[in-house]
């Protein structure tokens, strides 16, 4: 195992952190988590705890209470075994076969070149934790590690009815050590197919490469309220003057790679006439000044770079680039309503995920989150008429509800209690624009009480994401101060 590993496993609380370096160093996408599942269900074997998995892939996992505590209700402790891959463009890692190398920097620990997994491996880490423990004093606990939770939730959307037996849920999912969440965002996935035209690229055309790189990113989410640059928007608006300006014709554009981040990198491969490079040249270079100058406070690193390539063989048809690139502009992204109940609270919001434009079909990729019903049907189909005004078709998925805040729940009364007892200070209860598993879980499991709560996680969901050491510490201890008086 790499030193930089090293260095995580031995940072204090060392229960917790050992788990997550072994967990750190098994490939967990979303959807390929089998190597997590069989780590975790070996985990609870040989612990001789009743451990369990679901068709799904979930892990159910029970310990019975400690010693003076066998009367207590049962606790859920609940995460997810999955982690959003996502890479530097200069970084090269297999992410089905290697595992993340972190490493310490400062109070901080982040991977290199890569997301780290903090989402939600401190969690699962400290599940794990409570489990191993013979000396922690808690009720009896049921510990739920969930799958798919970053590309569709899919996990907890299958979850067994009538295996669970608790009626408390602690979910350790979420990235403030002093904040309580108590409601989250419901979500939409939107995707857009549409067959074009193609012709041939005349001669005396010259083909380049237009590309925008450099940009933080980050969970669409979390983040969609920081107004950080949307890789695939900055190149639409790069390339929607030039090409009536210049006689751009468009070859291919790719951006995005996940519904849930903040698109960070997009290429395009464009062509025109050799006598009008002058005049594109000129154009974009002013237009590039103008877009960095716009980013330059959220996406101070931001890159346009425009070079020559080998001429393509084949274009859209101008008619169609046309109308594909209006479709793409009028496609609302970011922030679309703020919560008028929830100061700072971001209500409505769409990520514009993913762009694909290439040999005659084009593709796109749509997030929609809300924490209002309404709010969800109106950016649908705010997106989906954008669409199929071109004529294409718009397919409406992954649908998963919101959890609604309950400012009475008795296990926040507590929470809040300790949480002063504790650290002297009153923590910040909210709701978040995420979205988060307690919504499905509740609907399955009606009157569920629940809190998220966990240590302070920055830039989720891209290659910059680090978890800060001290509020790993301050979660521990808090976690096993709840489960001391549950």
């Amino acid at each position: 195992m790499p030193t930089t590993q090293n260095e995580v496993r031995f940072l204090e609380p060392k229960a917790l952190w050992a788990h997550f370096a072994d967990l750190s160093a098994v490939p967990r996408a979303s959807r390929k988590e089998e190597k997590a599942v069989a780590m975790v269900l070996a985990f609870g074997k040989q612990l001789g705890l009743d451990t369990r998995t679901d068709t799904a892939g979930n892990v159910l996992i029970r310990k019975p209470a400690s010693p003076g505590r066998e009367g207590h209700p049962t606790v859920i402790l609940q995460a997810h075994l999955d982690m959003v891959h996502q890479k530097n463009a200069d970084t090269r890692f297999d992410f089905d076969e290697e595992g993340i190398r972190s490493k310490v920097a400062g109070e901080w620990v982040c991977a290199e070149g890569t997301t780290l997994g903090a989402d939600n491996g401190i969690g699962v880490a400290a599940i794990l934790a409570v489990l191993e423990s013979q000396t922690l004093i808690h009720p009896p606990l049921e510990a739920l590690f969930t799958v798919d939770e970053e590309t569709g939730m899919s996990g907890a959307k299958a979850l067994q009815e009538g295996i669970l037996t608790g009626k408390t849920l602690l979910n350790l999912d979420s990235e403030e050590d002093d904040e309580l969440t108590i409601g989250c965002a419901g979500g939409l996935d939107a995707f857009a197919f549409l067959e074009y035209r193609e012709e041939t690229v005349p001669a005396g055309y010259k083909g380049f490469r237009v590309s925008v790189s450099g940009l933080k990113g980050g969970h669409s989410g979390v983040d969609i309220h920081l107004g950080r640059g949307n890789a695939n928007k900055i190149l639409l608006r790069l390339l929607y003057r030039l090409h009536s300006d210049c006689g751009l014709r468009l070859t291919s554009f790719t951006g995005g790679n996940l519904r849930n981040a903040i698109p960070r990198e997009a290429e395009a491969i464009v062509a025109l006439p050799a006598e009008r490079e002058k005049d594109f040249l000129t154009a974009a270079r002013q237009r590039t000044d103008a877009l960095c100058a716009e980013y330059r406070i959220p996406d101070p690193d931001m890159k346009i770079e425009i070079g020559e390539c080998p001429s393509p063989v084949a274009m859209a048809t101008a008619d169609d680039q046309e109308r594909i690139l209006r479709a793409l502009y009028l496609v609302p992204n970011g922030v679309y309503r703020m919560s008028p109940a929830v100061p700072g609270l971001v209500e409505t919001s769409n990520n514009l995920a993913k762009v694909t434009l290439r040999g005659g079909s084009f593709e796109a990729q749509c997030l929609q989150r809300s924490s209002v019903e309404s709010g969800i049907r109106d950016i649908a189909d705010a997106v989906s008429a954008a669409f199929e005004t071109i004529g294409a078709q718009v397919q409406q998925s992954g649908g998963y509800p919101g959890w609604a805040p309950n400012p009475d729940s008795p296990i926040l009364k507590i929470m809040v209690n300790e949480y002063e007892k504790l650290f002297g200070d009153k923590p910040k209860v909210s709701a978040c624009h995420a979205g988060l598993e307690c919504g499905i879980i509740g609907e399955h499991y009606p009157g569920l009480d629940m809190v998220s709560f966990g240590p302070t996680i920055r830039h989720p969901h891209s290659p910059d994401e680090k978890v800060h050491i001290p509020s790993v510490g301050k979660f521990w201890t808090y976690l096993c101060r709840i489960l001391e008086v549950l």
